[in-house]
């Protein structure tokens, strides 16, 4: 016994500890909310502004107490704060801000009386119904409309009392509907606290009224509501209104309304409304999945009418089971392509346990109309079912055998592979090739173990005639993976120029760096010269799409620069590095300037990477020297600096700095100084130079402090 009653002395003690750092952390809250609380009224009783003491009384939103109030209702009266010391006291609890709000009340007028009242709604005050009733009389329309809200808002038999007796006698229009509005929000308030005869006798005041159609259609839905199985009829009289606002709410509170009642009733309209509406209601029907009328909307498929046919497919696709197969399948065979290919896709949607093994079923035994459909939904819903597909790869129609096709390639797995596999390499019929060959592609890219789908794959390869060999090797650049790659690259060095030219083709076109060295090897001993070129600029183009260290990539380009001396693939590499901007990368550019048919490209590819790396990165001057830069004849036209409006003409400056080269180094270390001044403070600059090269114009726009190299026009 000693070991439990020790547990349990563990167990309190931890227990204790909890609560006390539990205590320890709320009342570390409370102080630091009552510090906040204690700054926030310091603001409201200083002289800061009103911006400052209206963030105050956010705040006090948050950290306020019965504390602040005193302080926030003498910011009441005042037209700029008084909304948001109403926003504080709306969220302040206890029974001194709902007085502070009343106290208001009596005094003010227009708006900082309606706002009030507002306010008196939202804190749902009982003890401001004097208040609320006095103000429902105001002559102010919009005050008295404000009080019969709030009433609505309180809530209440004594609410409900004040808003029924002003009701007849309230003449203004604006005033009528807000106090049927309070009406209703009563009645809502009593319907939730399942009061239902109570809250039917205010929702049917204001239906019986003379009322805009808003609060008649509020009313309607509320009357429905509140009576809940006896308000079927109510609702079917709203489903055959000539009013398209009640029609529309009928619809609504029809998917509220509970009860298998409701069901049978709706589906006993659907013979009974027009079809535009049958159609929505069998909708709303469907939003009720739980007990919507299957064999009504089942019927309502097989009608003439299309609408209500769309309708109906389309509910089935949400509610429907297994029971529905025969009606869908049905359905798909129509000779309307809108209906037939509504019920494929819910078909294809179609939820519960038997709906696949029906489906199978059904496949087993169809005939050449309906198997086309039946092999769509295999593939479409996965279901295993390679047994009884395999039968139709042997029928006369290619359509039959093709839809089979798609099939297996949607469902097979790795194991059954092979059977794809012999369709794509040496198909039965000439016309079936292209379809089992998407479909052992669309089967291999979404096979889970890549590396055992790519093993299958290469296997076939050496029994299979070269066209196949072709297609084989672009499924297998589609899988990837290590195999994959093993498998393209022996092909690339096959003497067939079949063979050759689809692997190399495909290896360019690898989705990651792992066929790198592959290709820069290939670039180097591929058997034909094309072949070489196509792979060292496969080798370039993964250097150029592909996220690496850019130490790595400026290698890559220095490879394939030592692997060829063809200076279109130079080229190629300065894009790369002229793309992907670095140290590394400039001093290679550096050193290719230095080859005479390079040296307008890579002194170009220079000034372009240090203009991307920024001033700070890179010694202008030096690399002027470095890459043996020719010198120009360089022409200033026109130089601004600064930010929308304030722009400022710069172009003396400029000018005075430019030089025979492209660089333009200015004197001061930043532009505001260079240019006497920061002509937009505080906001994000630019200077835009408009000039002449060689007689060549051109216009470059730099950030502030770039450093200023001239792209050559």
């Amino acid at each position: 016994m000693s070991q439990p009653q020790s547990y349990q002395v563990i167990v309190t003690r931890i227990t204790t500890i909890l609560l006390l750092i539990a205590s320890s952390v709320c009342a570390a809250e409370t102080a630091r909310a009552m510090d906040k609380e204690a700054e926030l009224l310091a603001v409201l009783k200083s002289d800061a502004s009103p911006a400052e003491k209206a963030l105050a009384c956010k705040n006090l939103a948050i950290y306020g107490s019965e504390a602040a109030v005193v302080e926030l209702a003498k910011l009441l009266p005042d037209e700029q704060l008084s909304s948001w010391a109403r926003i504080a006291l709306e969220a302040i609890p206890g029974s001194a801000a709902n007085a502070a709000l009343r106290d208001a009340a009596d005094k003010l007028q227009g708006k900082l009386l309606i706002g009030m009242i507002n306010s008196l709604g939202v804190r749902r005050d009982a003890e401001a119904l004097p208040v609320l009733k006095k103000r429902l009389q105001d002559v102010d329309h919009e005050v008295a409309s404000a009080a019969a809200i709030a009433l609505g808002k309180v809530g209440g038999q004594q609410a409900a009392a004040l808003l029924v007796a002003a009701l007849p006698v309230a003449t203004e229009p604006h005033v009528r509907s807000a106090i049927a509005q309070g009406c209703v929000l009563c009645a809502e308030r009593m319907l939730a606290d399942g009061q239902h005869a109570e809250s039917a006798i205010l929702y049917d005041l204001v239906r019986g009224a003379d009322m805009p159609m808003q609060r008649r259609v509020e009313a309607t839905r509320g009357a429905i509501l509140a009576r809940q199985q006896k308000g079927i009829p109510l609702l079917i009289e709203t489903l055959h209104s000539p009013e398209r606002k009640l029609f529309q709410i009928g619809l609504a509170t029809a998917r509220e309304l509970s009860g298998n009642d409701v069901d049978q009733a709706l589906a006993d309209q659907l013979d009974k409304l027009p079809s535009e509406r049958a159609a929505l209601l069998i909708t709303a029907m469907a939003d009720r999945p739980d007990s919507a009328p299957m064999a009504a909307i089942m019927k309502a498929a097989q009608t003439d009418d299309k609408t209500l046919r769309l309708a109906a497919v389309d509910a089935l696709r949400r509610v429907g089971n297994e029971t529905c197969l025969p009606v869908l399948m049905q359905t798909a065979l129509d000779s309307d392509t809108d209906v037939a290919t509504l019920a494929r896709q819910s078909l294809a949607e179609l939820s519960g346990d038997g709906v696949d093994v029906q489906i199978v079923k059904l496949l087993a035994a169809a005939d050449d109309q309906s198997s086309p459909v039946l092999l769509e939904l295999v593939g479409r819903r996965r279901i295993e079912a390679v047994a009884e597909v395999l039968p139709w790869l042997e029928n006369e129609n290619s359509a039959i055998r093709h839809a089979a096709l798609k099939a297996l390639g949607e469902t097979v797995t790795l194991q059954r592979l092979s059977l794809l596999i012999e369709q794509a390499v040496s198909p039965k019929q000439p016309e079936d090739a292209t379809a089992a060959q998407q479909a052992l592609k669309v089967a291999s890219v979404r096979m889970p173990d890549r590396e055992a789908c790519a093993e299958q794959l290469s296997q076939a390869i050496d029994r299979s005639s070269v066209a196949a060999k072709v297609t084989l090797l672009e499924i297998l650049s589609e899988v990837g993976g290590v195999l994959a790659l093993k498998t393209l690259d022996k092909a690339a060095r096959n003497s067939d120029d079949a063979l050759q030219d689809a692997a190399s083709r495909l290896l360019g076109k690898w989705n990651n760096v792992d066929a790198a060295p592959v290709l820069l090897d290939l670039a180097k001993t591929a058997p034909a010269d094309k072949y070489r070129v196509r792979a060292l600029r496969g080798y370039l183009g993964l250097a150029r799409k592909f996220a690496m260290p850019e130490a790595d990539r400026v290698q890559m380009c220095r490879s394939a620069i030592d692997a060829t001396g063809r200076v279109a693939e130079h080229k190629l590499a300065l894009e790369v590095l002229k793309l992907h901007p670095s140290p590394e990368g400039l001093q290679l550019v550096v050193m290719l300037s230095k080859t005479p048919e390079l040296k307008s490209d890579a002194s170009a590819a220079a000034l372009a990477i240090a203009q991307k790396m920024g001033g700070d990165s890179v010694n202008a001057n030096e690399l002027i020297r470095a890459i043996g830069l020719d010198t120009i004849k360089l022409e200033i036209l026109k130089a601004e600096y600064g930010a929308g409006a304030a722009m400022k003409d710069v172009t003396e400056v400029v000018k005075k700095q430019a030089s025979n080269v492209p660089l333009i180094a200015l004197n001061a270390g930043d532009y505001n100084s260079s240019f006497g001044g920061d002509p937009a403070p505080g906001v994000v600059k630019q200077l835009k130079i408009q000039y002449r090269i060689n007689n060549k114009a051109g216009e470059a726009t730099f950030a502030e402090n770039a450093m200023i190299l001239l792209p050559m026009p």
